[in-house]
């Protein structure tokens, strides 16, 4: 009985091994395309992510591209004194022609040019035969009135004493009392006649009114020398210079004015005959106008020339140390936006760009003033793009400006 058992548990499991075996074989196409299927979804989840992360990084570029970069750099406060370097004009601190006070014909000159004379000096003689007969001419007039003065002073003297005892009437004594005071009055007027050719005659010596230079002698012996009594011109006999000080005028633009100190503001003076040298003046006097052509202030340095090392009419290169009347901020003209609206700069705040406009002031060069429109801590964008707009958001990339460290 147990081989029997034994044999059908033998025959149940051949049995189901066979039907084991055909259920494997029937499922195995199926996991074949199982498999295919689960490697297409990986290839195409593969796929599918690789594009996503593509997009989102082009999407991360494109906005980052959105946001342009520009670079920054905050204003630098102006100098509180500037030098504004000028044309001068050098002139003797006196300088002044020698006119002849009498006609007549130059008899001799005794200093020509480059000469050193002092003040008094006799320059130079006239001869006028003319005015020196008038001369005695006036003289012999006054001694004859003097002579008649004398002798109506005697007759009114003995009038005056017989009237007192009334041997003559009151009327001869007033008529000799008149005739004394007329012959006084005819004196004192030859007097002043004599004293008026007097003059004239040392008219015919010419001096010098001032220590100085003769800078021009424009006459010589014989030539005729009108005083300029008749509609002929006047001669001028020589010019005389004093350059122990010179002036030196030199035309400040207006805006500079307000930083001109008659008395305070120092200048140096450069000639191109002594290069690398300074000469130091200070400003004395301006013309407290300004110029309507040219918009500026004439002013007079005086500049002490001990030695006589420089001369009058030179042309001078001058040096004016300027306060600053205003604090100025400096921004390079890089910086500049040039549009139909006012001159502006882009000025970054929160992120963000600004327009802000300005006032410019002088210009520099590399650099411009900027009187009002931006603060000492703001931040100005170098080189803007055409594209930039207020309110556009930046990237901020640092800049400097010169002398700035980054």
């Amino acid at each position: 009985m147990s081989k029997t058992i034994v044999k059908e548990t033998a025959e149940d499991l051949s049995v189901t091994e066979k039907t084991t075996s055909g259920r494997v074989q029937s499922c195995r196409p199926w996991l074949r395309v199982a498999s295919v299927l689960v490697i297409v979804a990986g290839i195409l989840t593969l796929g599918i992510h690789s594009r996503i992360k593509a997009a989102a990084d082009v999407r991360a570029v494109t906005e980052q591209l959105a946001v342009p970069s520009v670079s920054t750099a905050q204003p630098q406060q102006a100098a509180t004194a500037q030098e504004l370097v000028l044309p001068g004009n050098v002139q003797p601190f006196i300088s002044s022609p020698i006119y002849a006070r009498t006609d007549g014909y130059l008899k001799k000159w005794y200093f020509d040019i480059g000469a050193h004379v002092k003040a008094g000096q006799l320059l130079a003689t006239i001869q006028a035969p003319e005015i020196d007969e008038q001369l005695s001419q006036a003289r012999s007039t006054l001694a004859t009135a003097e002579a008649n003065l004398k002798l109506a002073g005697i007759t009114n003297e003995r009038y005056q004493a017989m009237l007192q005892k009334h041997a003559v009437a009151q009327q001869d004594a007033d008529n000799a009392a008149g005739t004394y005071s007329a012959n006084k009055a005819i004196v004192d007027a030859d007097g002043a006649n004599v004293r008026h050719y007097e003059a004239l005659v040392s008219f015919e010596n010419v001096y010098a009114p001032f220590d100085g230079v003769i800078t021009a002698r424009n006459t010589d012996i014989g030539d005729l020398i009108n005083a300029g009594s008749s509609s002929v011109a006047r001669t001028d006999l020589f010019h005389i210079a004093q350059a122990g000080t010179l002036r030196v005028y030199v035309n400040v633009p207006e805006e500079y004015w307000r930083g001109i100190k008659p008395g305070q503001t120092a200048a140096d003076i450069e000639l191109a005959e002594f290069p690398g040298q300074k000469f130091p003046g200070k400003v004395v006097r301006t013309s407290e106008a300004i110029t309507g052509t040219t918009r500026t202030l004439l002013t007079e340095i005086d500049l002490p020339n001990p030695g006589n090392a420089l001369l009058s009419g030179s042309y001078a290169e001058v040096h004016i140390h300027v306060a600053a009347q205003n604090p100025t901020l400096l921004v390079p003209v890089n910086a500049l936006i040039y549009r139909s609206e006012h001159l502006q700069v882009g000025v970054v705040r929160n992120g963000k760009v600004v327009l802000a406009e300005i006032t410019p002031g002088h210009d520099l060069g590399s650099e411009i003033e900027v009187v009002a429109g931006l603060k000492a801590d703001d931040r100005v964008v170098m080189n803007p793009p055409d594209s930039l707009v207020s309110g556009q958001e930046v990237h901020v990339v640092s800049a400097s400006l010169p002398g700035d460290s980054r």
